[in-house]
C-alpha cells in the first residue's frame, strides 16, 4: 500500500517535473540563434562580403561536426537517469568519468584531424578563394574549443539526467552572454575581424566548462568528496557506453543523410526552390525548440523510471510528457498557420522566394503533428538506453524514405519533396512504437529478475 501511496503522490507532480526540465531547454535552445544572429551581425559589419561568407561556411561546418558527436550527451542522459532512478550516488560519478574519457578522446581526434576536416570541407562546399581564406582563419581557432565542447556535452547530458535543467540553462546563459560579450569586445574594441570572433567563442565554451565542472561537484550526491577514478580505467565498463554512443552515430548520421539529401533534390529543382525549401526548414528548427524541451523531459524521466524498473513511473512519465508534447506541437501548427507568412518575409527580402516559400507553407505548417512523435519515441528510446532500436528505426526508415521520395520527386517536384518528409516523419514513429511495448515488458521482467543491474 505504501508504494501504491507513493505512486499516486508522485503522478499529482508530473505535469510539473515535465515542465521543469522541458521549459529550461527550451529556454536554454533560443540562446543558440541569438548568439548566431550577434555573429552574423559582427561578421556583417566587416569590411567585404567574404567575411561573413567565410564565417557563415565555418559556422557551418563546426555545426555539422559537433552536431554529429551529440550522442555524447544523449548516451549520458540515458545512463545518468537510469543511475538516479537506482539511487546509486557512486554510478552517477562513474558515468560522468567515463563519458568524459570518452568525450576527450572525440575531442583530442578532431584536433590532431584537424586539417583534413578543414580540407574535406572546404573542397565539398566550393566556396571562392576569399571567403575560404576566411573560413579557414575562424576553423583554425575555434576547432581548439572542441575538447570544452564535447566536455559541455557530457556536462549537459549528466544535468538533464538528474532532472537538474535549470542547471543546464544557466550554464548556457554564460556560455551565451560571454560569447556575446567576448564578441563585442574583439571585435569592435581590438578589431580582430574573423579571428576575434572564433577566439570569443573559444573562451566562452571554456567558461562553460569550468563553470559547468563546478556545477557538478556541488549537484550529484558527494560530489566534492573523492570520486571513484578506477571506473574511468575498467575498459570492460566502456562497452555499454560505446555500444550505444556507436548507435546514436549511425542513426544521427543517416537522419543527417536523409536530410542532405532533400536538400540536393530542391537544389536540382533550381535555386529559387532551393532557398524558399532553406527558409521553411527554419520553422522545423522553430518547433524544434518546443518538441525538444519534451522529448528532453521524457529522456530525463523515462530513464529514472527504467532505472527504478517501474513500469507504471514509466508510462505516466511517457503520457504526460506527449500530452504536453503533442499541444506544443498543435500550438506550433497554430502559430505556423496565423504568421507563416510573416516570418517567410522576414526571413528574406527576395520576393521570388517569398511566393514559392507560400506555396509550400501548408506542408510546413502540418509539420509538427508528424515531427511530434519521432521526438518523444526518441526520447523514449534514449532514457531507456535502447540504442540498438534506435539504429535499426532509423535505417528501416531512410531505406522506406529513399524510394519513396526519389518517386514523388519525378511525380511531383517540390510537392512531393515535402510529402517525403512527412513520410520520413511517420516511418520513424512507426518503427520505434513497434518496438515500445517490448521495451515496457522488459522493465518488469528485469525488475523481477534483477532489480538492480549494472549500468
Amino acid at each position: 500500500m505504501a508504494q501504491g501511496g507513493a505512486t499516486e503522490l508522485s503522478r499529482a507532480h508530473w505535469h510539473r517535473r515535465v515542465w521543469k526540465i522541458a521549459l529550461p531547454i527550451m529556454l536554454s535552445n533560443l540562446t543558440l540563434p541569438i548568439v548566431g544572429a550577434v555573429d552574423t551581425a559582427m561578421a556583417g559589419h566587416l569590411p567585404g562580403p567574404e567575411y561573413l561568407g567565410g564565417v557563415g561556411v565555418a559556422v557551418l561546418i563546426f555545426s555539422l561536426t559537433f552536431f554529429t558527436f551529440n550522442f555524447l550527451r544523449l548516451s549520458t542522459t540515458g545512463y545518468t537517469a537510469q543511475a538516479l532512478g537506482r539511487g546509486d550516488p557512486g554510478e552517477l560519478k562513474s558515468v560522468a568519468l567515463r563519458a568524459a574519457v570518452l568525450a576527450l578522446a572525440v575531442a583530442l581526434a578532431l584536433v590532431v584531424l584537424q586539417q583534413p576536416i578543414l580540407w574535406l570541407s572546404l573542397t565539398l562546399v566550393e566556396a571562392s578563394p576569399e571567403v575560404s581564406a576566411q573560413a579557414a582563419l575562424y576553423f583554425d581557432i575555434r576547432i581548439w574549443s572542441a575538447p570544452a565542447v564535447m566536455g559541455n556535452f557530457v556536462i549537459m547530458g549528466v544535468l538533464i539526467g538528474m532532472q537538474k535543467a535549470s542547471h543546464a540553462l544557466a550554464i548556457q546563459i554564460v556560455i551565451a552572454a560571454t560569447n556575446v560579450a567576448l564578441d563585442l569586445l574583439f571585435v569592435l574594441e581590438f578589431g580582430w575581424d574573423v579571428p576575434g570572433l572564433a577566439a570569443a567563442t573559444v573562451a566562452a565554451d571554456y567558461l562553460g566548462l569550468i563553470v559547468g565542472i563546478v556545477v557538478l561537484l556541488f549537484v550529484i550526491p558527494g560530489g566534492r568528496t573523492a570520486w571513484p577514478l578506477a571506473a574511468a580505467r575498467q575498459l570492460a565498463a566502456y562497452r555499454p557506453l560505446l555500444a550505444l554512443n556507436r548507435d546514436l552515430l549511425i542513426r544521427t548520421s543517416i537522419l543527417s543523410l536523409a536530410f542532405a539529401f532533400f536538400v540536393s533534390l530542391s537544389a536540382r529543382i533550381g535555386d529559387v526552390t532551393l532557398a524558399a525549401n532553406e527558409v521553411l526548414m527554419m520553422f522545423l528548427t522553430f518547433a524544434s525548440f518546443a518538441l525538444d524541451g519534451f522529448a528532453n523531459a521524457c529522456e530525463a524521466i523515462v530513464g529514472e523510471a527504467y532505472g527504478k524498473r517501474d513500469r507504471r513511473a514509466l508510462r505516466q512519465a511517457v503520457g504526460v510528457s506527449t500530452i504536453w508534447a503533442g499541444l506544443a506541437a498543435a500550438l506550433c501548427c497554430l502559430v505556423f498557420a496565423l504568421f507563416g507568412e510573416l516570418i517567410i518575409n522576414g526571413m528574406t527580402d527576395v520576393e521570388e522566394v517569398r511566393e514559392t516559400a507560400r506555396v509550400y507553407l501548408p506542408y510546413v505548417v502540418l509539420m509538427p503533428l508528424a515531427g511530434v512523435w519521432p521526438f518523444q519515441l526518441d526520447g523514449i528510446f534514449i532514457g531507456a538506453t535502447r540504442g540498438r532500436d534506435l539504429r535499426n528505426a532509423m535505417l528501416i526508415s531512410v531505406v522506406i524514405f529513399l524510394p519513396v521520395i526519389i518517386g514523388l520527386w519525378y511525380a511531383l517536384g517540390n510537392h512531393g519533396l515535402w510529402l517525403a518528409l512527412h513520410v520520413l516523419f511517420v516511418a520513424r514513429a512507426l518503427t520505434l512504437w513497434v518496438r515500445y511495448p517490448r521495451l515496457v515488458a522488459d522493465v518488469e521482467s528485469q525488475a523481477m529478475c534483477d532489480p538492480k543491474p549494472p549500468i
